[in-house]
């Protein structure tokens, strides 16, 4: 009897072992499958402003085992995150983990106006504070070093603005075409500067500049962007998919911003506060940005490396496989990626 018992013992304890260890088991299963699905299922997520607007955002981790570091992506004007997609995929190759997020007023943050075609901020301060909360409460508590600053045209003006009033949040930076001024002389900025004046003083901050609509669909021939044509239908296809994500021409209040803006990014002296390590890659068919004013900011920057693409136009991320491996070969060798 007293063996029997023993047995019956033995055999509970046994019971419970197992149970303890399918339980476990299930737990780690559970967590695992959590992980999994939070870097598998879709990478966009929005994130809610003070002043309750509503910023997508986007994470892709990259599958490499080595991780080279994180990528804070910043797009221009009228562009959004789906634009992208090849970029993105060619630094998770990279061993990158990319971070971006949708500008207020286009992509599929809050737009500004009723008419969400219309491009409309009231300063660039706001994108500054957008930016500023995104890398607090995204970027920082989880991004793996260097901190990298990738940023195409309006992205680059606004980048190095945040790198002046952040100093320390990114190691580098790589700019292609950034928006440093948009006319090419200083007698069409100030007509520019004189009629934009009046529109938002008799109240026309938010109507269309002239020449400016809704959003149409560009054809490639004659365009200023890409001399490629594939890439070049990169947008129109995302925007077929959902049209929600096309942005129509500039107002005269973002034209106000902008000017604005520009006036503090060339002021004396702002420049030379900005000790980031910066590659600039200029595009030497630009029709969009002011070529000259990139050369020279580049200049007045304490560590600019400044690299021209002599048959690129103003989309370099967008342009043949030709111009774009240019563009990597000078990214590996900045960032010692590879």
């Amino acid at each position: 009897m007293h063996i029997l018992e023993k047995y019956r013992t033995f055999r509970a304890n046994d019971v419970i072992v197992k149970l303890i260890f399918l339980i476990s088991g299930l737990l780690f299963m559970i967590q695992t499958n959590g992980i999994a699905k939070e870097h598998t299922s879709s990478p966009y997520d929005f994130m809610t402003t003070p002043d309750q607007q509503s910023l997508r955002y986007g994470i892709w981790f990259s599958p490499k085992e080595k991780q080279n570091g994180s990528i804070l992506l910043l797009n221009g004007r009228k562009e959004f995150m789906e634009k992208y997609s090849e970029t993105i995929e060619e630094l998770n190759h990279e061993g990158f983990n990319v971070y971006s997020f949708d500008w207020r007023g286009q992509g599929l943050s809050s737009r500004m106006l009723a008419n969400r075609h219309k491009g409309f901020i009231d300063d660039y301060d706001v994108y500054l504070r957008d930016l500023d909360m995104f890398v607090t409460k995204v970027v920082k508590p989880e991004s793996v070093h260097p901190l990298i600053i990738v940023a195409h045209s309006m992205g680059g003006h606004i980048s190095l603005r945040f790198m002046h009033d952040h100093p320390d949040v990114a190691d580098m930076a790589v700019l292609t075409s950034p928006m440093i001024d948009i006319f090419k002389s200083s007698l069409s900025r100030g007509f520019v500067k004189l009629i934009t004046r009046i529109a938002i003083k008799t109240d026309f901050s938010r109507s269309y500049t002239m020449g400016s609509g809704d959003y149409t669909d560009e054809k490639f021939k004659g365009n200023e962007l890409t001399s490629d044509p594939v890439r070049f239908t990169d947008a129109k296809k995302a925007i077929t998919k959902n049209p929600n994500l096309a942005l129509g021409g500039a107002t005269y209040g973002w034209l106000s911003a902008t000017l604005k803006s520009t006036d503090i990014l060339t002021q004396p002296g702002f420049a030379a506060k900005i000790a980031t390590p910066i590659l600039m890659i200029i595009a030497g068919n630009d029709k969009i940005v002011s070529i000259k004013a990139q050369k020279k900011i580049c200049t007045m920057l304490p560590n600019c490396r400044l690299k021209e693409i002599s048959d690129a136009r103003h989309e370099i991320f967008k342009e043949t496989d030709a111009v774009r491996s240019i563009f990597w070969r000078e990214f590996n060798r900045f960032t010692h990626a590879k």
